[in-house]
Parts: structure tokens; sequence; C-alpha cells
């Protein structure tokens, strides 16, 4: 319990608590990364969380700060800027995307509560910029299926084939196909480590909204702003992709549930919480169209970071309050 000026609030919840929950959500995305791509998932993962750990570690015990490296959040880290890579990525790729993510956009501005960018993003942003090649061109196939999705098709990932053959009717018609559907919902796709399973995403999703220790309105207005928009394109010709498929492949899921609803980085009220979640599923949209990149998940919400600070000020107003 937590004592503080009034009003008093009672909460049983901490950090470590909250963290490990987090740690507990992922597992099934964790599980169903080595079995659709083998053990170097799990290879990758642990030596991003390791790097991830032991950087925290060192660092404040270099500079005589107290030690929170074992607090689990250095862990969420690890893990996710794993599952933002791809499985055939060398094994130095997490190592220095989670010593980025965890020094420089972490522990450099100030540690846990005081950073505004999500790190596991900001990690992955400087990899994607660092080494573009290994990033987007060392996809590999599920273990039941193929890169695309599609039979028949397997040098790009779904978003990859999207932009790619925009005007290809043949393949169109076999992209909002219940084949794929089906696969991109069950994780039978390439794609980076943690983000083609959109089922065992919202298992760990519901885990964490049933705890409370995430709030669902980012996530319902992250995803459910890019199926809007989505099916608003769709039918206006701006994109042959259905909203099942924009929602479904990429990081929608992993981004949506997991890194913008990391409390650190998101806004506290209510309001700003959906403000920032429809912004950010917008701006997603808007650069999977209009953008060179086929995906645009990581930069929205590392672009909605910058406004939670503007966002936290987005309140009710309350019975008798008056203007200063």
């Amino acid at each position: 319990m937590y004592i503080s000026s009034s009003p008093h609030i009672r909460k049983d919840w901490n950090v470590k608590k909250i963290m490990y929950g987090v740690v507990i959500a992922l597992m099934p995305a964790f599980i169903g990364s080595i079995y659709f791509f083998g053990w170097r998932a799990a290879y990758l993962t642990f030596l991003s969380v390791v790097t991830a750990v032991l950087t925290e570690y060192l660092f404040q015990k270099i500079t005589k700060r107290k030690i929170t490296a074992f607090d689990g959040s250095a862990i969420i880290t690890g893990i996710l800027l794993a599952f933002n890579i791809p499985v055939k990525s060398p094994w130095w790729l997490p190592v220095v995307g989670s010593f980025f993510a965890i020094l420089v956009a972490k522990q450099f501005f100030g540690g846990l509560g005081y950073n505004i960018f999500n790190p596991a993003l900001a990690g992955r942003a400087f990899v994607m910029a660092s080494w573009p090649q290994i990033m987007t061109g060392r996809w590999s196939a599920p273990l039941h299926g193929s890169i695309s999705g599609i039979d028949g098709i397997t040098s790009a990932t779904p978003l990859n084939l999207l932009k790619l053959h925009a005007t290809d009717p043949a393949v169109l018609s076999r992209i909002n196909s219940p084949e794929m559907l089906k696969n991109l919902f069950i994780g039978n796709v390439g794609g980076c480590i943690g983000e083609t399973s959109a089922l065992l995403l919202l298992i760990g999703a519901i885990f964490l909204f049933v705890m409370r220790y995430a709030d669902w309105r980012i996530s319902v207005g992250y995803i459910g702003t890019v199926f809007v928009v989505a099916w608003i394109f769709y039918l206006t010709g701006l994109t042959p992709a259905g909203p099942l498929f924009h929602i479904l492949s990429g990081g929608v899921f992993l981004g949506g549930l997991f890194m913008a609803t990391d409390m650190v980085t998101s806004p506290v009220t209510p309001a700003g919480r959906w403000i920032f979640g429809i912004a950010g599923g917008l701006i997603c949209m808007l650069i999977r169209v209009w953008g060179g990149y086929p995906e645009g998940v990581s930069y929205s919400i590392l672009f909605m970071n910058m406004f939670v600070p503007l966002l936290d000020r987005v309140r009710p107003k309350y019975l008798g309050e008056v203007k200063k």
C-alpha cells in the first residue's frame, strides 16, 4: 500500500508486478514464434533480453543509481525488440538494438518513468535506419506456410506483397481471400518474430486488460481506427486490401496491444488515450497507403509519443471547477 497526500488511493500494484505481468502476457506470442520459426526465435529473444538487462544494470552501477534492471521493464524491452526483427537477423542485431533502446531511449532520459519514447520502438527504428536490408529482406517462411501467406508466392510478406503487386488482379483477389485472412490471424505467414499471430497476441492482451495492467481504450482506438480508415480507403479505391487484411497484417496487433499501451509513454487520461490511439491508427494507415515503406505501426506510435505531455492535459472539467 502506498500512502500519500489526500486523496488516498490504495493499489496492490507495483512496477515489478505489472512488468512481469506484461512478460507473462507476451509468452503466448513468444511460444508461437518458436513454433512458427524455430528455436532461432528463442535464441535472438534471449540475446535481446540479456543485453537489455545487462545494459541497464551496468549503466546504473557505473552511474551509482538505484539498480532497477530486474524489475521486468528491461525484460519487456528486450522481448519487444526481438519481436520486431526478422528471425534470420544476425545475432548482433538484437544486441545492438537492445543496447540502444535501453541506454539511449531509456537511461539517457532518466530511466523508467522519464523516457519520452517507447524504448523497444526506438531501438527498432535505430536498427531499421542503420541496416534496412536486414530488416526488410531476410524473411523466413513459417513451419507450415509461405512467407506471403499464399501458396505459390514465396518472395514477400503480406504487406510487401500488397506494395509490390498493388495493380495485379490475380494477387489482389487472393490478398482478401479467407485463406489469407486465416493465415494472418493464426500467424502462418512471414514477418517479424513476434508480430505474425494476431490470435496469440490477442490472448496475451486479454490477460493484460482483465488484470488492468493496460488500458483497452488505446488498443481499441488504434486497431479500430486502422480498420475504419482501411475500410474507407478500400471503398474509395485508395487501397486494394480490405480492413481485415490491414489490421491482421504487419505489426498492428503487436503495436496496438503491447507498445502503444506502454504506461510510461502513453497518456494517463481516458480522453487522451482515445486521441492517442485514434491518431496513431490514422497515421499508420497514411504511411501504409502513401509512404514508401509498407508498414507504419512503429513510426505512428513513436510520433504520438511526442504528444503525450500535451494529451495528458486533456481531461474533463469537474463540477465546480473554476478557471484560474
